[in-house]
């Protein structure tokens, strides 16, 4: 009796079951749910949908009951009996859902799996919970950023993630202290403006309602990635305690040198791995760890960028520490807003394989000030430098590896101006690099010849500007491997410095040309994995 007490109560409190990626037949279906599940499941359901627009209606919503004097304590005390009562049904359906889904063989056997892998979290029972697909927070822990406090490549500290912070520049100390208390208020406005509608305009993925809507295709890429790849999903706690859902494919054993490197995929705003990027390098043959970012799919929490430097942190250390890949043989690969984690981790993780951004962008502010009014600049400018800092081209220029920057030719998202591909802010990203580490050649003369390789929209230009300026490939090879021989690999490179003008036209166009390429589609058209290319090096 009390065998049966606790396995209802298991059904009633478990987690909701999607499908069975590998059933004991060996077949792959759709969880079917008996009638009395369906129907509460769908009540309980709508309810939460009711609860997600009251909730980002709310502020609405009070000023409407104000104005209508509904917020006054004759209404509340019978408005709260009237919400208790809901609550009540709610259980009541819960319960019932909970007896339905108890009649069923195929629940019941899931959820046994579950219960035994929560209490012996052992290799063969995360392989047969792995035949399941199930709401994500159920899912038993695989990896903490803790275990990894001491060790070679490990966190050393307690806490966040160090960050590049935004430098507040002051008259006087005196001046600064006055400045600081002046300036409370306007942090106070920025911090919820960024916490409410900036950080879900930023991040839209993050918004439960969307992911609702959406929950097919997410079900039908995760599917596909199980089933077809053999993939595995694993839940890892970062330091800041937010859970951080992956999937990783190993193909180490295939004996492939693409398969013997692991790309980690860092995603867009809307972008989640069961319908993202890692589909590029899977379709070249590559390893892939893919990651939601914190509030998309089964991660938990909001993506701030300390949390989203957090979590990149921890899936690196689960692909070292865990999946045993050498740093060396690892690949960071992000499109779009990926962009600053993937710089994020290129700037910590140095010694990376190599680091390739598709269709990002320098910095939020030029892009967030393009979709507000004028008349907000300052205080997005200061939104933004304050709580959404994705600061990519200063990350980037810390980073001295092998890069490849692939821009959209015809990108809509990331451009200032519309149809101008000199507004594209992947032009800024690669400026500011070439600045960094190619100072001498970058003078006003070079920076000029590059804006105007960045404004040719198609190859023939590009070819024809290559011919005018009669751009060299093999003398200017020469030039850096000398350069190379003689001063050692550590950026930034003085080269260019004794130089004639018409020299250093021809190096910085060599070097455009080599660390970015360009790819004739929109913002949000898939990479084929035919232009998924390592980096060139020297």
């Amino acid at each position: 009796m009390a065998a049966m007490a606790v396995g209802l109560l298991r059904c009633i409190v478990g987690p909701k079951l999607r499908r069975v990626h590998r059933g004991a037949d060996g077949s792959r279906f759709y969880y079917q749910p008996t009638v009395l599940e369906k129907h509460s499941d769908s009540i309980l359901g709508w309810a939460y949908v009711l609860w997600s627009v009251s909730y980002y209606t709310s502020p609405l919503l009070l000023l409407y009951f104000y104005r209508k004097g509904y917020i006054v304590m004759s209404k509340i005390i019978p408005a709260t009996l009237y919400a208790s009562v809901f609550l009540l049904l709610l259980t009541g359906m819960a319960c019932l859902r909970g007896v339905g889904r108890w009649t069923n063989p195929e629940y019941v056997q899931f959820i046994t799996i579950l219960a035994e892998a929560k209490k012996n979290n052992t290799e063969e029972n995360k392989r047969k919970l792995a035949a399941y697909s199930f709401d994500f927070d159920h899912w038993p822990a695989d990896f903490t950023w803790s275990e990894v406090i001491g060790r070679k490549g490990g966190s050393v500290v307690k806490g966040d993630v160090p960050l590049l912070r935004p430098e507040h520049k002051h008259r006087g100390s005196a001046d600064g202290f006055f400045t600081n208390l002046l300036r409370y208020p306007c942090r106070v406005v920025s911090y919820l403006i960024a916490s409410s509608f900036g950080r879900r305009m930023l991040y839209p993925g993050s918004v439960s309602l969307l992911q609702k809507a959406i929950m097919p295709m997410l079900l039908q890429g995760q599917a596909r990635l199980m089933e077809e790849y053999d993939g595995r999903r694993a839940k890892l706690i970062a330091c800041d305690g937010n859970q951080i859902d992956t999937v990783v494919v190993e193909r180490r054993t295939a004996g492939t040198e693409n398969g013997k490197r692991l790309v980690i995929c860092c995603e867009g705003n809307a972008g989640f791995y069961e319908v993202g990027c890692v589909s590029t390098p899977l379709e070249a043959g590559y390893s892939v760890l893919g990651w939601n970012h914190p509030g998309f799919g089964g991660s938990t929490g909001v993506p701030f960028p300390q949390n989203e430097a957090n979590a990149m942190d921890v899936v690196i250390q689960y692909a070292i520490h865990r999946l045993n890949f050498q740093i060396e043989d690892i690949i960071v690969y992000a499109w779009s807003i990926g962009g600053f984690t993937a710089t994020w981790a290129a700037m910590n993780y140095p010694e990376i394989s190599a680091l390739i951004l598709d269709a990002s962008f320098d910095d939020l502010v030029p892009l967030a000030l393009k979709v507000m009014p004028e008349g907000c600049r300052g205080l997005v400018t200061r939104t933004v430098r304050d709580f959404l800092n994705l600061n990519n081209a200063e990350q980037l220029c810390r980073y001295q590896g092998p890069l490849l920057l692939v821009r959209r030719t015809k990108d809509e998202i990331i451009t200032t101006v519309p149809e101008d591909i000199s507004s594209n802010r992947g032009n800024d990203l690669l400026l500011k690099l070439l600045q960094f580490r190619y100072p001498k050649v970058m003078a006003e003369e070079g920076v000029r010849v590059v804006r105007e390789w960045l404004s040719a929209s198609n190859a023939l230009q590009e070819t024809a500007l290559y011919s005018r300026y009669e751009v060299d490939d093999d003398w200017c090879i020469s030039v850096l491997q000398s350069y190379r021989s003689e001063h050692g690999e550590v950026f930034p490179w003085t080269v260019g410095d004794d130089m004639t003008t018409e020299g250093r036209r021809q190096l910085a166009i060599f070097l455009a040309h080599k660390y970015m390429r360009n790819f004739d589609a929109t913002h949000c058209t898939p990479l084929p994995a035919s232009e998924f290319t390592l980096p060139w090096t020297l």
